[in-house]
């Protein structure tokens, strides 16, 4: 049989994530990851502090949780699967050759091509199966049994999700005074890693794209609910996890149209030669659409979370 990390929609209530299990991930990680830096500046006339994570190992934040979460498994696999379209795919692949196992990222016919190929660079096994995230995940376990390999839910796991909350203590020691910090929200790790990182002590606000707005979506519902997007290789709903983190840090949701995101990503390139993907400006979006408004004078952390887009089309 297969074995599975923690995936919280086979729970009644999801495993609680804990800044304990931050600090925890932090000291395992240790000398393992990029402390990206922090670039102050001013936006558009606020002062802003650019969390440049599109500079980690991988090129997105996801390979925090994704080598925490192999870091933590009891028995050391030979062989990893999960479902991904994308960073997902592209950090466990890159986790898993660091630490010598084969990997079989299962991807929807929807999946970028560029992202595919750089899951291949790190020699991932790719294949691909359905339109969509869900028949990408169905699949992936049914492969997983099959090999008796670890089925690892990339958005939905307790060390995922504690892996990518040390961004947040970054954080704290590169910007005092405990200044908001916007991030996207995506599948849920980024935003449930801060929120189990900085809690109520620091301000965290989910940044989504008005038509794929998956936190909203699940606030409003109280439990993860779908949100299709024709198109779109990514998880069509939060995770699990995420929502409760999100839930007991009251994160704010702020929602943002793609135009507003392609002018976050013009501005980045023209005044900072900074090439990020969508969900990588998505944060800063937030900021130049007037969707959140800072106090007078007072600082801003934008995450910039990844960088793998289509070099092509930026």
């Amino acid at each position: 049989m297969g074995r599975a990390v923690t995936d919280s929609a086979t729970t009644v209530a999801p495993p609680l994530v804990l800044r304990s299990d931050v600090r925890a991930a932090r000291r395992r990680l240790a000398g393992q990851l990029r402390k990206t830096p922090v670039f102050h500046t001013t936006v558009a006339g606020f002062p802003v502090s650019l969390k440049l994570e599109y500079l980690q190992h991988g090129g997105t934040f996801q390979f925090r949780g994704a080598l925490n979460a192999l870091l933590t498994v009891a028995e050391r696999p030979e062989r990893v699967v999960l479902a991904a379209g994308g960073n997902a795919g592209i950090a466990v692949a890159l986790a898993a050759a660091r630490l010598g196992l084969a990997c079989t990222v299962v991807v929807p016919e929807t999946a970028p091509h560029s992202k595919v190929a750089a899951m291949w660079s790190h020699g991932a096994e790719v294949r691909w199966q359905g339109t969509t995230h869900d028949a990408a995940c169905a699949h992936a376990v049914e492969l997983a049994a099959e090999q008796g390999a670890l089925y690892l839910p990339a958005h939905d796991t307790p060390a995922v999700i504690a892996g990518a909350g040390v961004l947040g203590l970054e954080l704290e020691v590169q910007v005092r005074g405990r200044p908001p910090v916007l991030a996207a929200v995506g599948g849920g790790a980024l935003i449930g890693g801060l929120a189990a990182a900085l809690g109520r002590r620091q301000p965290v606000l989910g940044v989504e794209p008005e038509r794929r707005a998956l936190l909203r979506a699940a606030l409003r519902a109280e439990r993860p609910v779908a949100v299709p997007a024709a198109g779109s290789a990514g998880p069509d709903r939060i995770g699990a996890i995420a929502l409760e983190l999100a839930r007991r840090a009251a994160v704010p949701v702020l929602t943002v149209p793609d135009d507003a995101v392609d002018a976050a990503r013009d501005q980045l390139w023209r005044e900072f030669r900074i090439v990020v993907e969508p969900a990588g400006a998505a944060a800063l979006a937030a900021l130049l659409s007037g969707a959140f408004v800072p106090d007078p004078g007072r600082r801003t952390v934008v995450v910039l979370c990844g960088a793998n887009g289509d070099p092509a089309g930026r």
